[in-house]
């Protein structure tokens, strides 16, 4: 292909030029003002001279034609995967590369929009200006997008000036439901009743067996789960009250309807962080003793805690002559506490205490029955444990994990963590606590030395720290629902003195009381799963030596087997690298989990129905068009610039005759001695006509 032009390089400057113009204008116009039979041919010699000083050539140029380019975007997101329409958009394409295939001088480029990371939806409209950041405008001939339409990155910016169309996918009696959490709280007072707002939706062509009610299953944990009939298109209230400390998973899902689009929306999960409005503590402390206030200033420095403290100062046998109304001290109010609020405590602590008469059997038999019922007892024992008078000897005994010998060791010795405690949550890990020593700590973990334990000999429970000569120290058992620790030594207060260096009181208490609460993360065994985007993190804590492996269903039903790896005594864990995001169920034959990676529905499955709405501003002002697979494929057609490029049954693309320049030459038109001759020839022309006259 060819192509020539003529262009000018003037041998003056152009002011020069022009002023010479004028000059031979206003010469000519004086010599028709005249009369001058020649002064046409003056004015044609006064052309020759300035065009002889314009230097007019004849520039040539040889031109290899470019191909124009028509541009598919395919969305490969999850909805349009859902249904027919994977193979709508397949079809589409096949049919869009065998016309363009077809059309000469036009290129096909394909881009595909995947799955937007962190759960940002279908985004159409990014890949689109990324795609055309790379192709020359003046080759876009048109975009052809087959897609539902579901764009969620409509503040996306192009700058298109060829047709835009929209192929969809999807079929008109795609119908859908969902459901949607309008309202649930971030955190909530264990015990008390929280409300949730939830909504169904439905979406589409709905049909009439469909109904206006759905069946939607919750639960809490993944245990105990509820089923209710829910209203379809109002809001609706849910109560539920939390009982576990800690992150509770609340679970909801809907019963599919037959014929629905996907049930990918019809899950839902809430997280809430339960907290405990205060805890509750009776501490029953029997003679005066030096960790008695270690106790009391320990539970008083918390906030949360509400503290009940009574000391028996002067048990019934003493007999000294004060008058009773000399004495700074109340009544012991052992029935209100024992027999009316007993069940309004948390946990309740005997501190050194032993039978004096004050509370009668019947009260250890309804202490008892108090753990036995879900309460929390931590007994610590001096030498009256192991007396005749020991709260052992009592009914409260029945629930003992361990009896005393009558034996009291009073020697030096370095408290540590039984193999069994190594994996238990309340002391596994407990030696990074220790402070460093700075006395003759001996032998140990690190910390300072006790001196005085109660034997004991283990009938249940769980030894998790051992003392002297290796005798159960600190016991831990269940008792029906509740939990009891009994700890063989009232010398826990050395620690918090800092003696040789003190030790990890502070944490152990924590924990020990945490798990008297049945908090979550202090259970012996427990499968829990954390997510970060879209890894996750599987975590198996168990007294065993070894777990099995763990099984994990994914939203689509596939399953996924996980190894885990021993990271510390006890602890299992492994890390995986999930392929979508959603709500993914954990088990190993044991226990089970629930942990969502991301929203349970992800942005994709919002809205599922297909449209054209959020694409027809961009449709329009590119004077495209609109072409619903369901109903039959478009034929091509090639317009002119401007002109509509959609109408019925067919889709246009606007050709552009792109070009590069291959070779160029320039030739003067004619050489300067030719223009001089021409313009002499002209004037001697003008000189004979008016010499004539």
């Amino acid at each position: 292909m060819t192509g020539a032009q003529i262009i000018l390089d003037p041998l003056v400057p152009w002011v020069v030029l022009v002023i010479a113009g004028a000059i031979a204008l206003v010469l000519v116009g004086l010599a028709l003002w005249r009369g001058l039979p020649g002064w046409w041919l003056r004015g044609l010699a006064a052309v020759a001279l300035l065009a002889a000083l314009a230097n007019p050539a004849l520039q040539s140029e040889e031109r290899d034609p470019l191909s124009d380019i028509a541009l598919v975007v395919v969305d490969d997101t999850a909805s349009n995967r859902l249904g027919v329409r994977a193979e709508q958009t397949a079809e589409a394409l096949a049919h869009l590369e065998a016309r363009i295939g077809a059309l000469d001088n036009t290129e096909l480029r394909v881009v595909r929009v995947p799955d937007g990371p962190r759960n940002e939806g279908t985004r159409l409209r990014t890949v689109l200006a990324e795609a055309l950041s790379e192709i020359p405008r003046n080759r876009l001939a048109g975009v052809f997008a087959i897609s539902d339409g579901q764009v969620h990155d409509m503040d996306t910016a192009l700058q298109l000036d060829a047709p835009f169309h929209l192929l969809k996918t999807g079929e008109v009696d795609d119908w859908d439901r969902r459901l949607i959490v309008r309202n649930a709280p971030a955190y909530a007072i264990l015990g008390e009743p929280i409300t949730l707002t939830l909504r169904v939706e439905d979406q589409g062509a709905v049909p009439p067996e469909a109904g206006d009610v759905a069946v939607l299953n919750y639960a809490i944990n993944g245990e105990d789960m509820r089923r209710a009939t829910v209203p379809v298109g109002e809001d609706m209230d849910i109560r539920v009250t939390l009982d576990q400390g800690g992150m509770n998973v609340l679970q909801f899902e809907l019963e599919a309807p037959e014929g629905e689009l996907t049930d990918r929306n019809n899950a839902a999960i809430v997280q809430i962080n339960g907290l405990r409005d205060r805890l509750s503590v009776l501490l029953v402390s029997g003679e005066p003793n030096a960790g008695q206030r270690t106790w009391r200033n320990l539970l008083r420095s918390d906030p949360s805690v509400d503290l009940v403290h009574f000391t028996i100062l002067r048990p019934p046998e003493k007999q000294d002559g004060v008058p009773v109304n000399e004495l700074s001290l109340i009544a012991f109010p052992t029935r209100e506490l024992f027999v009316d609020k007993i069940d309004e405590f948390d946990l309740i602590i005997f501190d050194r205490y032993k039978r004096r008469g004050i509370l009668p059997n019947a009260y250890f038999d309804n202490i008892r029955r108090y753990v036995e019922q879900g309460g929390a007892l931590l007994v610590v024992g001096g030498p009256e444990l192991a007396g005749a008078d020991s709260i052992w000897r009592s009914p409260l005994g029945h629930v003992f994990p361990a009896h005393p010998t009558s034996r009291v060791i009073e020697r030096g010795f370095t408290p540590t963590i039984s193999a069994l405690g190594q994996r238990h949550p309340v002391t596994a890990g407990l030696e990074r606590h220790a402070p460093v020593a700075t006395g003759s700590a001996g032998e140990g973990p690190g910390w300072g030395r006790w001196f005085r334990q109660i034997e004991l000999e283990r009938d249940a429970g769980q030894v998790v720290m051992e003392g002297a000569d290796g005798a159960p120290l600190l016991v831990l058992d269940r008792v029906g629902e509740g939990r009891l620790a009994l700890l063989a030594s009232d010398q826990a207060w050395l620690w918090d003195r800092g003696y040789e260096g003190g030790g990890p009181q502070l944490e152990l208490l924590r924990r020990l009381a945490h798990w008297m609460m049945g908090e979550p993360e202090l259970e012996e065994e427990t499968l829990t799963a954390t997510a970060e985007g879209q890894r996750m993190t599987v975590t198996r804590r168990t007294l065993e030596d070894s777990v099995g492996a763990v099984t994990v269903t994914a939203p689509d039903g596939s399953e996924t087997v996980l190894e885990l790896d021993e990271v510390e005594p006890g602890l299992f864990r492994a890390e995986w690298q999930a392929p979508e995001i959603g709500l993914h169920r954990l088990g190993d034959g044991v226990l089970d989990a629930v942990v969502a990676l991301g929203p349970a529905a992800p942005r994709e499955f919002e809205e599922t129905i297909a449209t054209a709405e959020r694409l027809q501003s961009l449709v329009s002002a590119m004077r495209g068009g609109v072409a619903r697979v369901e109903n039959g494929l478009p034929d091509l057609r090639q317009v002119r610039a401007g002109r509509a490029a959609a109408g019925r049954g067919w889709l246009g693309l606007t050709p552009r005759a792109a070009h590069v320049t291959a070779d160029l030459r320039v030739a003067a038109l004619l050489p300067g001695w030719a223009w001089l001759l021409l313009a002499v020839g002209l004037v001697l022309g003008a000189w004979l006509r008016e010499g004539r006259r």
